[in-house]
């Protein structure tokens, strides 16, 4: 019987424990257009990405200016997730708004 108990405290010794590694993160980037309205960029940074009001109108206003902005960084399916949302609201409401991945 004890013999048992040590060629099982052995085997779990002898094993070795792998450990993952954490997902790859990506970063969400929107485009800016001539056309999709600004109050319509906000809407979404509030809606998709659970942004404040403050930060989704600083992001808006940095699309605007510099052409992308960030909406945030995540795993890989939940940031094709959101960027799949964004579109789908955006054609549902008339507008090519653009989102795209970029490793971070």
């Amino acid at each position: 019987m004890s013999q048992e108990k040590t060629s099982a405290h052995t085997r779990i010794e002898g094993q070795r424990r792998t450990r993952t590694a954490p997902p790859s993160l990506f970063k969400v980037l929107m485009h800016n257009d001539d056309y999709t309205t600004m109050e319509f960029v906000v809407e979404v940074l509030e809606g998709v990405f659970h942004k404040a009001a403050t930060e989704a109108h600083r992001i808006m206003l940095t699309i605007h200016h510099e052409g992308t902005g960030v909406c945030g960084t995540f795993p890989h399916d939940i940031a094709e997730t959101k960027v799949a949302r964004v579109h789908r609201m955006a054609r549902q409401a008339g507008f090519p708004l653009r989102c795209s991945l970029e490793e971070a």
